[in-house]
């Protein structure tokens, strides 16, 4: 059985930190992404091995286990339980395992020892289930969605590890956001259970909206005209352009709330945030010589008041 080097899978060194961990999983997930790569089965093998290793060297309890038992470090707490009831061994540490008779196997291919087959059974892998199968791996996976596409309730096909999987996105998901699909990870082995796909969303800045929590953010241009004299304007909504009034005297940087029209709350039909558009009001340019007078007689005016 071939020992899995997790941190030469994400390229990194035995002492690095949690950020770099995180920092070498992103990149390498984003280059070997099977939507980037539909048709190369190794970019989709690459990208399993990918998650498994960030799956645990991204939490400091299974790094921990993982440096010392390998790639068996799922069955560190039955192994320990087991070596009490045993009277102990002698060690375990990169993928290799002596028993406490002194038999063992070598991470690069020999065979168990009795006494680990007698504990994990002649294959490893996940955790045992009741049937004596080993639980499948959990896998991770990002998914790209526009602002627009996280507003509403949508279905989506992904590709994972050669298979298609039709899964309900529900509207309100947020940036970061992790979901978990029971039973959609890597399959068990000798009968156990599937292992489970984490789903984690990645919502890029909209170039419209800015997007907090379920308010959602506008600034929206006006003329001075309108500004000064009042009037109506268009303004963008995810739901499509609204008309708004603009009141006589209104300033720069002033807002408006548009109450519902904002970003719907996760798994709560009908409901949504405010939209609040600021006013960005745009001073007229190449205005011609009459346009001038008449900008000096409001001045001249205004300074008589």
């Amino acid at each position: 059985m071939a020992y899995i080097d997790y941190y030469k899978i994400l390229g990194i060194n035995k002492n690095a930190s949690q950020d770099e961990v995180k920092k070498a999983y992103k990149k390498l997930a984003r280059k070997h992404h099977p939507d980037l790569n539909p048709n190369d089965r190794d970019a989709q093998r690459r990208f399993q091995e990918i998650n498994e290793a960030n799956e645990v060297l991204s939490d400091p309890e299974k790094r921990k286990k993982y440096d010392q038992y390998g790639e068996n470090w799922k069955h560190a707490d039955e192994f320990e339980a087991r070596k009490q009831q045993q009277g102990g061994y002698q060690g375990y540490s990169g993928g290799d395992f002596w028993s406490s008779a002194g038999e063992g196997f070598s991470g690069e291919g020999g065979g168990f020892s009795d006494f680990f087959e007698s504990l994990f059974g002649s294959a490893g892998g996940g955790r045992r289930g009741r049937s004596g199968g080993f639980r499948g791996q959990d896998l991770n996976a990002e998914l790209r969605l526009s602002l627009r596409e996280a507003a509403e309730t949508h279905k989506q096909v992904l590709t994972v590890n050669g298979r298609s999987i039709r899964i309900t996105i529900p509207a309100g998901v947020e940036n970061g956001q992790t979901i978990k699909l029971k039973g959609q990870g890597a399959p068990g082995m000798n009968g156990g259970v599937p292992g489970d796909l984490y789903i984690t969303f990645a919502i890029p800045d909209d170039p419209v909206f800015k997007r907090d929590g379920n308010s959602l953010y506008l600034t929206a241009s006006l003329d001075l005209y309108t500004a000064i004299l009042g009037g109506e304007q268009m303004v963008s909504t995810l739901d499509g352009k609204v008309k708004l009034k603009v009141q006589p005297g209104t300033q720069n940087g002033s807002k408006v709330r548009l109450k519902g029209k904002g970003f719907p709350v996760y798994k709560r039909e009908g409901e949504a945030g405010d939209l609040i558009v600021t006013w960005n009001v745009v001073l007229p340019s190449g205005i011609s010589g009459k346009q001038k007078e008449l900008f000096e007689e409001l001045r001249k005016l205004e300074s008589k008041q």
